[in-house]
């Protein structure tokens, strides 16, 4: 059993001590007194044994994985060593058929079967602490790590006033932020490397959920004192001056102008749609998009130093123009709307850490 070779320091202190729970001596077989009663039940033994048979606390070095992704957090995670929680893992990947946890880029990569058992798991363990303690569930009081794919406009504006929120009511609650790239969000729930995306979407495979915490809008950002300021604006004025351009990650760039090709414009999101409406053999678009960036958080500096244009969602505008000298102005069409949403797999519905952490992302949001 684990608890009788997971020795942590000196003093020889177990896993079964850490945790609580006794170490128990199961029978390997029927005892031998009553054997016809077990000969007319032989399916509900054969069922029964195999956890019978497995030390709990296995499970409890399998949560701290899930949670972590890391032999190292999860050891500091149960203070025991790596050691001990290498050992408890072969233990368990014995016990249950599975690898488990696999090393990838994202850490230890959870199997598809482990991605089925983490939440029945993370449950049981709850309800036996809080049975233990006599308290009822608050996800909120818990210590764990949630993973969110996000795009850098989330970052900026949405992540800032949750980590604000949970700060207060949840200090023991994590988060590993990670950057999104839309084509991957069905693969980065599926394969349990993130617990939310936020972005915008569009089609999406079945088995996600999805809902809209915010609708957004666009604005023209030019330097405060931008010749735009002094007159109105105009579609024509607007191709006067070099354009400051967003290229999500993983777009593909035409090699003909340096523009981007149909797929991935479908995928672009507020990145001078004036051009492209001008661009039927009128408008050499390469000719006025004169640098693209990665991401929104790179666009101010080159707005404050120069007389480019740029087109950015109203809140991210707004909070640029609290922290740089930058003018809004309207746009000369018809503004653009797109709803931030925050997606889930279906699978993690029962989890109700999970659901308590969607709960708190959208009052923060509306709390705003």
């Amino acid at each position: 059993m684990i608890n009788e070779h997971l020795p942590v320091g000196a003093d020889g202190t177990s896993i079964s001590r850490r945790f609580g729970l006794a170490a128990q001596e199961y029978p390997k077989g029927p005892p031998k007194s009553d054997t016809k009663g077990y000969r007319n039940h032989a399916k509900p033994w054969s069922e029964t044994r195999h956890i019978r048979m497995m030390d709990l606390n296995l499970f409890r070095v399998f949560d701290a994985m899930m949670l972590h992704r890391s032999v190292r957090k999860a050891s500091q995670m149960l203070s025991i060593t790596p050691s001990a929680v290498s050992h408890a893992l072969r233990r368990l990947r014995q016990s249950i058929g599975d690898e488990l946890f696999i090393p990838s880029e994202f850490g230890m990569q959870p199997t598809r079967r482990a991605l089925d058992l983490a939440s029945a798991v993370r449950e049981a363990l709850e309800k036996i602490e809080l049975a233990l303690r006599g308290q009822v569930s608050e996800p909120a009081g818990a210590f764990r790590t949630f993973r969110i794919a996000a795009c850098d406009y989330a970052c900026m504006v949405i992540l800032p006033s949750l980590v604000k929120r949970l700060a207060k009511s949840a200090p023991h609650v994590d988060l590993r932020v990670f950057a999104s790239n839309s084509p991957d969000v069905d693969r980065q729930l599926e394969k349990g490397q993130a617990d939310l995306v936020i972005g915008w979407f569009n089609q999406l495979p079945e088995g996600i959920r999805r809902a809209t915490l915010l609708r957004e809008d666009e604005v023209v950002v030019v330097r405060a004192s931008h010749p735009l300021t002094q007159s109105g604006v105009t579609k024509e004025r607007l191709l006067e001056f070099p354009h400051l351009v967003v290229v999500p990650l993983g777009a593909e760039e035409h090699e003909a102008n340096g523009s981007i090709n149909d797929e991935g414009l479908a995928h672009r999101i507020w990145t001078e749609r004036v051009l492209h409406e001008f661009q039927q053999g009128k408008i050499n678009l390469a000719g006025h998009a004169t640098v693209c960036v990665p991401n929104f958080a790179a666009m101010a500096p080159f707005l404050q130093l120069t007389d480019m244009v740029a087109t950015l969602p109203r809140r991210l505008a707004l909070w640029t123009a609290a922290h740089a000298p930058v003018a809004l102005l309207d746009l000369p069409y018809t503004s653009m709307t797109v709803d931030i949403e925050m997606l889930w797999d279906q699978s993690t519905d029962q989890d109700q850490g999970l659901q308590w952490l969607i709960r708190e992302l959208e009052s923060a949001v509306d709390a705003g």
